[in-house]
């Protein structure tokens, strides 16, 4: 609470022999000024985010929201299975059973600064008349209940119809909205048991088309939010002008391996160039996020066979490494997303672009995956352990918490 100091009232004597209790006097009084100031000043300051890839921005109090550690958090979870009507069974690891739910006692705090918990009145106020889409695969549609989770604080949700995944904050006239889309690009399932008959599938991606399913709706939303990464490890045959050119573990004669890598990049940069150009009737500029990989923590043993996550306390700076695949697909990430930034910037697209970095913040929390604690469809997924998607309430909110920072500042 700011001090009014009336100094008018104070009636100093000008004659020289009052001129040494005056002094006294003002100087206890900016002492008291600064004493209440510090009693009230925040511990950190708060974050200034901007655009910039590297998550520091030019303002005084300035900071890499995106570097950080994990620090312990009393308080009670956002939001629970019996608020929050939409937490998908793959991740409601409370409600199946999850035996150590010390895996929600945890916040991100970048080094230098702190990250507000996300405030839904704010962002629902913000967001008025607007609309999200988080494109991409089933880790985009985590980030998406997760943040649907966060704004039921504010306001509920309105029942969805017809089996879609939009979700209508009527009160507030904002809509958000994933896309199933694991490569981005079109992609056609042309062998369902794959070249090694491991039920794996082999894809035919076409890697400079834009999946249709969400390109042809991107002009419709002010913000996109684009992740994807998991499924680029699967058998996959590449198409460009229409034409084969080569594949990731194919195994088909006189068909050059050029890798996941090879497709990664490709798949980005056809996805940003379309989220970037799309064209709505009447929208404002439009804000394209993208979220960096988060790696999954499959430890003593195979994904899809005996590997698990059990630990149950975060990861410090240092103890875990991603290893050599993830670190390329997250360096290729930054590339295409640099390149995509530089390039709208370049031709006055117009378009605001964002790099959500929580590939380091996600890395350091092997305890709050699923696991086996969450709905198993064994005529679905042949995988037990989940050690990819991540327990709402949880490690995901963060990322809201970091996405509304970069959006409202």
């Amino acid at each position: 609470m700011p001090i009014n100091l009336k100094f008018h009232d104070i009636k100093l004597p000008y004659s020289i022999h009052c001129a040494f209790p005056a002094a006294i006097l003002a100087t206890c009084l900016v002492i008291l000024a600064v004493v209440s100031l510090q009693r009230h000043a925040p511990l950190l300051p708060v974050p200034v985010v901007t655009s910039r890839a590297d998550g520091r921005s030019g303002g005084n109090h300035s900071c890499n929201i995106f570097d950080g550690e994990w620090v312990p958090d009393p308080a009670a979870p956002p939001y629970t299975t019996e608020t929050c009507p939409v937490i998908h069974g793959h991740y409601d690891c409370m409600r199946y059973g999850k035996p150590d739910l010390g895996f929600v006692r945890w916040r991100w705090r970048p080094a230098g600064c702190e990250l507000p918990r996300f405030d839904a009145a704010r962002f629902l106020g913000a967001m008025r008349g607007k609309s999200m889409a988080f494109v991409g695969d089933s880790l985009a549609r985590n980030q998406m209940h997760s943040l649907v989770c966060l704004l039921t604080a504010a306001e509920q949700p309105a029942p969805r119809t017809n089996a879609s995944h939009v979700y209508r904050f009527e009160r507030h006239g904002f809509a958000v909205a994933s896309f199933w889309s694991p490569f981005l690009v079109r992609a056609v399932e042309t062998d369902p048991d794959g070249p090694t008959r491991s039920g794996s599938g082999l894809w035919s991606l076409h890697l400079d088309e834009p999946d249709a399913g969400w390109a042809a709706h991107a002009g419709d939303f002010d913000y996109v939010v684009i992740s994807a990464g998991s499924w680029f490890f699967r058998p996959s045959v590449f198409h460009e002008r229409g034409r084969l050119v080569g594949c990731n573990g194919c195994l088909v004669p006189n068909v050059t391996d050029l890798t996941l890598r090879y497709s990664l990049r490709a798949a980005f940069r056809s996805a940003l160039r379309a989220a970037v150009g799309a064209r709505g009737a009447g929208r404002r500029r439009r804000t394209v996020v993208v979220r960096t990989l988060s790696p999954s923590h499959y430890e003593n043993g195979t994904w899809n066979e005996d590997a698990d996550c059990a630990r149950t306390r975060p990861l410090r700076r240092g103890e875990w490494e991603m290893n050599a695949v993830e670190k390329e697909m997250y360096a290729i990430q930054r590339e295409e997303f640099a390149a995509a930034e530089a390039a709208a910037r370049r031709e006055g697209d117009g378009a605001r672009m964002l790099l959500l970095d929580a590939t380091e913040a996600m890395a350091l929390r092997p305890d709050a995956h699923p696991s086996r604690y969450r709905l198993w469809q064994p005529d679905r997924f042949n995988v037990t352990r989940d050690c990819l998607h991540w327990c709402l309430p949880g490690a995901m909110d963060a990322c809201n918490d970091m996405l509304l920072h970069m959006l409202l500042g």
